[in-house]
């Protein structure tokens, strides 16, 4: 499979692809950020995996250092260890944005669990000792201003949430809400967050509606929330959560229900109403990236907070501490640990900036992805961090459970994206699967051109199916195997599902009397199943066909799978040790965070710049 080469829009930002083409200068040479390259030529741009210890440079160094898929393991370090981080803070642009980093930026670097609670390191005494005195101290006085806040604001969200709130307040709500400021600050205090500092103004209500706040990294993040008493979005069920769902629904938040297949488009129309209220409601705290990172650049922004085309005020956070205990990702210290560790941090701090308003432009208010895309990158300047165009999304199928885990080249984390900027939902293309490969098979491995592929997916001709046209088609004829964009769905579709995938795609190159396959077609199964260009499979195909009858058939496939697990590991990627780490990691990744995403599925979100195929 090769990879679309897409033209830049304006006002795009600087997402992973551009940072990946970026100039990078090491001893007089370089790489020209015009020069396209092919996805399918990644490796060639990875530092090779065997050499992961020596990417672990000095920062006088890491100007040059490509961060690939193998050394995202490596390089989740303690923070003890400062010389092994390889990213230059004072250039955070000259730091380019791999394929491999898609999902880095997503696990807790300087947390690994082993590396906070080993034995022998200087700190791990004085961590003990405030265990035993000062850590249950501070959880119990957190836990008495929850309690103490717990009446206050259940006496002032009595009656309906969807009243407008009255203008000018009534004075014991303004008693009410100092108040509960003040218990909050209070808990925060406690808990070592002995001062917070505020850069900037926010602005008024009637200024911005809507406060985007990044990177979200910390169920910690809400100390912005308690001291505005902004409105934030959250999940349905969290107003049932004894005395915490009380404390929400003072702040009157927009709620999103899973169970509503309806309730995206409603929160969007509700913040849309508050933001034309002039000022009646409270500001709306919305966290875009839709789950927490570890700060080292910003993902996708989801669109949600933009769809309403309002001005939003960028807030940007930061943790400016010497042991990193507040970053909570998916990987990493769990939610307990990172409470425990950071009360028995004497001192903690957290920074909150305030930047100018963001008003869109007329361009803007009209595409949600460009508007979010312009913002991010104002905060990213703002921190001093990279961006990168890859979502949550990208990490759950790349770090999927499985026996084929996708290598750093793969571009099938470019052809989930494009799935989903045509709007073709995974939960509808897999009840569909079936009557797509039925088609497929049909065709017999014919061709087809680009109007039959878009009538084969139904949907339209577009700039995005051209671009996930040219995915397959190398040569470029103009002409793709329907089979290969199917096996490439069901991957995306269900991608911890290896086994279903490959009986799916034994089905459509099988032959008609025993559904047998030879090395060639195997080759193209997995070759697409990885989404790579070239692919060795003349070992696995003779080790599975034992009796050299030169095919097999996935009766054969599967049996060699259940006997041999790690097949893939051991037949299709022999030198490339990583994926013995990843084999380690846990199930596919749920989203950490606080304020929940509700952004339209059929969104465009997330769209890259579209670029034509280069021949």
């Amino acid at each position: 499979m090769a990879a679309p080469v897409r033209r830049q829009e304006a006002g795009s930002g600087c997402g992973a692809c551009q940072l990946a083409l970026a100039s990078v200068h090491s001893h007089g040479e370089g790489w020209s950020a015009s020069a396209p390259v092919s996805l399918g030529q990644c490796r060639s741009m990875l530092v090779s995996l065997g050499q992961c210890q020596s990417v672990l440079v000095s920062l006088g160094q890491c100007r040059s250092a490509l961060v690939s898929v193998g050394q995202c393991w490596s390089a989740l370090v303690s923070t003890g260890q400062p010389w092994s981080v390889p990213v230059n803070v004072g250039q955070p642009w000259s730091v380019p944005v791999s394929l491999g980093q898609c999902w880095s930026v997503l696990v807790s670097l300087g947390q690994r669990r082993s590396a906070l609670v080993s034995l022998g390191q200087p700190w791990s005494a004085s961590v003990a000792l405030m265990t035993l005195t000062l850590f249950p101290v501070r959880l119990l006085v957190a836990a008495a201003m929850m309690l103490l806040a717990w009446p206050l604001a259940l006496v002032a969200s009595l009656g309906s949430a969807e009243k407008e709130p009255e203008q000018p307040p009534a004075l014991w709500r303004k008693v009410v809400d100092f108040l509960l400021k003040a218990i909050m600050r209070t808990m925060w205090f406690a808990g070592g967050f002995h001062r917070v500092a505020v850069k900037g103004r926010q602005a008024l209500p009637t200024e911005a509606a809507i406060l985007t706040l990044a990177p979200h990294s910390s169920y910690f993040d809400a100390i912005p929330v308690t001291m505005t008493m902004s409105s934030i979005v959250m999940k349905a069920e969290s107003r049932d959560i004894p005395i915490w769902g009380t404390l929400i629904q003072y702040i009157r938040p927009v709620f999103v229900s899973r169970s509503d297949q309806d309730s995206r488009r409603k929160t969007v129309e509700e913040i849309k109403r508050r933001a034309q209220s002039n000022g009646k409601w409270p500001q709306i705290m919305i966290f875009p990236e839709g789950t927490c990172t570890n700060r080292t650049c910003l993902i996708t922004f989801k669109p949600g907070a933009f769809i309403p085309g309002a001005p939003v005020q960028p807030v940007v956070l930061r943790y400016p501490n010497k042991l990193d205990t507040i970053t909570w990702t998916w990987q990493g210290p769990g939610a307990l640990e990172i409470l425990w560790l950071t009360l028995c941090q004497f001192h903690n701090q957290v920074e909150i900036e305030f930047l100018p308003v963001y008003s869109p432009s007329e361009e803007e208010k009209r595409n949600p992805a460009l508007y979010a895309s312009n913002v991010r990158r104002v905060m990213a300047e703002a921190l001093g961090v990279s961006v990168t165009d890859y979502t949550f999304e990208d990490c759950q199928l790349a770090l999927a459970e499985g026996q084929l885990r996708l290598p750093a080249d793969t571009c099938l984390l470019e052809f989930a994206r494009l799935v989903r900027g045509l709007g073709l939902k995974p939960e509808k293309l897999e009840k569909d699967l079936d009557r797509y490969s039925e088609r497929a098979r049909m065709k017999g491995g014919e061709k087809i051109g680009i109007a039959e592929f878009a009538a084969s997916l139904e949907v339209p001709v577009s700039d995005l199916l051209e671009d996930m046209f040219s995915l397959f088609d190398e040569s470029g004829s103009g002409e793709v195997d329907l089979r290969e964009c199917v096996v490439a769905l069901s991957v995306v579709c269900r991608p911890a599902r290896t086994l279903d995938t490959i009986q799916l795609a034994f089905k459509m190159y099988g032959a008609q009397e025993d559904g047998s396959v030879g090395e060639g077609d195997l080759s193209c199964i997995l070759k697409t199943a990885l989404g790579v260009a070239e692919l060795t499979v003349t070992d696995l195909f003779r080790a599975i066909d034992q009796e050299e009858k030169g095919k097999i058939t996935f009766a054969d496939f599967h049996r060699f799978a259940e006997m041999y697990p790690a097949f893939a590991e051991e037949y299709l990627y022999p030198d490339q040790t990583h994926f013995e780490s990843c084999a380690e990691t846990s199930p596919a990744p749920i989203p950490n965070g606080f304020c929940a995403d509700f952004s339209p599925e059929n969104s465009d979100a997330g769209r890259k710049p579209v670029r034509k195929k280069l021949d």
